[in-house]
C-alpha cells in the first residue's frame, strides 16, 4: 500500500494535528472498492457454482427414478426407493439459487433466441429422437471452441456469440444435459426392445 501523506497543521489550542489529503483519503476508498469486487466476483462464481450443483443433483435424482436398474427391482424395493428419490428431490427443490446476468438490450434478444432455438428441438424429441439428437449435436458444437467431430449451426453459433459470456455457459450445459438425457431414453428403450424380443422368442419357443 502506498504511505499515505500526512498534513500537518495548528488547531485553535496550538497544537500540531495531522490530517489525510483528498488524494489519500480517495485512494484507501478506491483500494477498499477494489477488495469488495474481488469479494462479490467470488461471491457469485461461489454462487453459480452452488446452482450448477442443484441442477446437476436434481439430474441425479432424475436418472435414477428413469432408470432400467429401478425397472428391474422388485415391487417392494422400488417402492422404498422411489419413496427416497422423491423425498431427496423434494428437499432439492426447496433450495432456490440464482444469479442474475447483467444485459444489454442485443444480449437479451440474443439469448431468447438462443433459447427458441433449442426449446423448439427439445420439443420434437419425441417424434424424432435420433434426428432431435443429432441437431442438439449440432447447437452444442457451436457453443465449443475445440474442432467438434460433428457439422456446427453456424446460425445457433452466430446468435450464442452475441449472447452474454454467463449465459453461453448456461447455454451449453443444457444443451449437454439434453444430450444426456436422450441417450439415457435410448438406451431405456434398446433395453426395453431386447426384453420385448426375448419375451416373444420364449412364448414362440426359440
Amino acid at each position: 500500500m502506498a504511505q499515505a501523506k500526512i498534513n500537518a497543521k495548528m488547531n485553535d489550542k496550538g497544537k500540531f494535528t495531522r490530517t489525510m489529503s483528498m488524494a489519500d483519503r480517495s485512494g484507501r476508498l478506491l483500494e477498499n472498492l477494489d477488495q469488495i469486487e474481488m469479494r462479490v466476483e467470488a461471491f457469485r462464481e461461489e454462487a453459480t457454482a452452488m446452482e450448477q450443483e442443484r441442477e446437476s443433483l436434481i439430474e441425479m435424482i432424475q436418472s435414477i427414478q428413469n432408470s432400467q436398474e429401478m425397472r428391474n427391482i422388485c415391487d417392494g424395493e422400488r417402492e422404498e426407493l422411489s419413496l427416497t428419490a422423491s423425498r431427496l428431490m423434494g428437499r432439492a427443490l426447496t433450495v432456490h439459487v440464482s444469479v442474475d446476468t447483467i444485459r444489454s438490450g442485443q444480449q437479451e434478444e440474443a439469448l431468447k433466441k438462443a433459447i427458441a432455438m433449442i426449446d423448439e428441438i427439445a420439443g420434437k424429441l419425441l417424434e424424432d429422437m435420433e434426428a432431435s439428437r443429432r441437431r442438439l449435436q449440432a447447437l452444442h458444437a457451436a457453443c465449443v471452441t475445440d474442432a467438434p467431430p460433428v457439422p456446427v449451426d453456424q446460425k445457433f453459433q452466430t446468435v450464442v456469440i452475441s449472447c452474454a459470456l454467463e449465459d453461453q455457459k448456461k447455454i451449453k450445459r443444457r444443451l449437454e444435459t439434453l444430450i444426456r438425457n436422450v441417450d439415457n431414453a435410448e438406451k431405456t428403450i434398446k433395453v426395453m426392445d431386447n426384453q420385448t424380443v426375448d419375451h416373444s422368442s420364449l412364448a414362440n419357443g426359440k
